[in-house]
């Protein structure tokens, strides 16, 4: 395989460059109009535009893709994630043209694409489940006596898809028709499917999901756990690895649930199932995603495995180099996703321009991002600007980090999630490692972060104030350093982040 094109945008296409290019594999981009000036676009070796920004003219183009990839000689097809990365449609097309698909087969992302379909798979291996319906709701009356016997609260969700999209949580029998209703609509609306399903409502669960890898000779491994609870909306927004709930004894378990989970779809590449777990450490099996994770990093980092080359090594054809009992897990590592999204206005995503765009740099800092200083924040994709990780010994380290890393991290033209990171990296609960996917609904609060900007810019003009009268007591008027640093504002500013 000496060339690759990625069918993608942004940090993950950028990313999966990176590793394809220390391969010695040319690569190529293709791009939306709106995407002529970024960065992925210039490293690659080629780069060809597909189209008008929005995404249905563009980056879904399955057909411009595979036509693109012929015309350029080109011998794999990575997906990234989002897009294409899990249709079934296109990685058949990309195959039936002669093409690699780096990624599990067609039939393996079709029936872990149904979370009906994944959890009927899973059940053959006797993987736990969380009690609810066999199929897809049909039958409203009968559902209604399906869910007295679950007892509530219930959950209905979308049959096709994520993302919290087609999610109701239903806390009473007199709600049902009407959640179910809006559940429905919200699912074929957003998949163009309105199949749901009901389970059982796990009130205070931990959101923990495994990574696994599979090649084509049978041979499946885990590279242990990254907790991801810390979410709105339900979608993620904090990933760490490992988990700091899990025993060893709970993690091998879990680990080898996740393994039965790929065999069930004899799952080739790399894969992510994920897990529901209670108060008590008991698990449960959600859904498997058919493709690399946006949180993937934090797994890199504790394993030292780069998982976008273990895709391309297991897409042309070679065995796994390593084995269960050769992985080890060292240190911990946490992802911030910065967001593009106003969190003292319930996340609404921003645009604009980067003004300024300074990334961290230092021990244990790593940015995936896919922007610089000056592009504009488009408005027909995901808002995210960059993956921040940091890696420490410890957990301890590695929160540590993270938060410098926040504060050293310079991003002005857009609202961002900054700030919220580091108000979760620094909540006790937290810290202490209590904490289920409803921490963002228990304890956060937009006006916590209004009282630490409106402190920051007391801070900010209490400081202009004091150069000002340095500057009118020198000589012509100019400031000294000296002048400047002796003001205790300034000394103590970090005090106050």
């Amino acid at each position: 395989m000496k060339k690759i094109l990625v069918a993608n945008r942004g940090e993950i296409a950028l990313r999966v460059m990176k590793s394809a290019k220390e391969m010695g594999i040319k690569t190529v981009a293709v791009f939306s109009e709106a995407d002529r000036n970024s960065p992925h676009v210039r490293y690659a070796d080629e780069a060809v535009c597909i189209g008008p920004a929005s995404s249905k003219e563009s980056y879904l183009r399955r057909d411009k893709i595979v036509e693109v990839a012929k015309m350029l000689g080109v011998e794999g097809i990575h997906p990234g994630y989002g897009f294409l990365s899990e249709n079934a449609v296109f990685a058949k097309l990309v195959e039936e043209n002669g093409i690699t698909f780096i990624g599990p087969t067609p039939e393996a992302i079709e029936v872990m694409g149904s979370k009906l379909a994944a959890k009927e798979a899973a059940k053959k291996f006797d993987i736990p489940m969380v009690p609810g319906s066999e199929g897809a709701i049909t039958d409203i009356p009968e559902a209604k006596l399906l869910a007295d016997k679950i007892g509530y609260p219930i959950l209905i969700k979308a049959s096709a898809g994520g993302g919290g999209k087609g999610m109701r949580v239903v806390n009473a029998a007199a709600e049902f028709e009407e959640q179910m209703q809006r559940a429905q609509s919200e699912a074929l609306s957003a998949f163009g499917d309105g199949s749901v399903f009901i389970e059982k409502y796990v009130g205070s669960p931990k959101h923990i999901e495994v990574q696994v890898l599979g090649d084509n000779y049978g041979n499946i491994v885990y590279l242990f756990e990254r907790e991801c609870s810390i979410q709105r909306r339900h979608q993620k927004v904090i990933e760490e690895a490992p988990s700091s709930c899990l025993t060893p004894e709970k993690r091998k378990a879990i680990g080898e649930a996740a393994v039965k989970v790929a065999q069930s779809c004899a799952y080739i590449g790399a894969g992510t199932v994920e897990f529901l777990v209670d108060e008590a450490l008991n698990f449960y099996f959600l859904e498997m995603n058919t493709r690399l994770q946006v949180e993937h990093p934090v797994t890199e980092m504790i394993t030292g495995i780069d998982l976008v080359k273990e895709q391309i090594k297991v897409a042309r054809g070679e065995k796994l180099s390593f084995t269960q009992d050769d992985l080890v897990m060292r240190g911990h590592a946490i992802e911030l996703r910065v967001y593009a999204e106003d969190p003292m206005n319930n996340f609404l995503p921003d645009i604009g321009r980067l003004e300024q765009y300074k990334k961290p740099e230092g021990p244990g800092v790593r940015v995936d991002d896919g922007y610089e200083e000056g592009m504009d924040i488009p408005i027909y994709y995901d808002p995210m600007l960059a993956k921040l990780v940091a890696y420490g010994k410890d957990r301890g380290e590695a929160i540590e980090r993270l938060v410098r890393a926040i504060d050293d991290y310079k991003i002005v033209g857009v609202k961002n999630t900054l700030r919220f990171g580091k108000f979760v990296l620094r909540h006790p609960d937290f810290i202490s490692g209590q904490f289920d996917t409803n921490f963002v609904a228990k304890n956060y609060k937009p006006e916590y972060l209004k009282v630490e900007q409106d402190d920051e810019m007391e801070i900010a003009a209490l400081i202009s104030s004091h150069i000002y009268e340095g500057k009118k007591s020198t000589p012509n008027g100019v400031a000294t350093k000296a002048a400047a640093g002796k003001s205790n504002w300034v000394k103590n500013r970090s005090s106050y982040r």
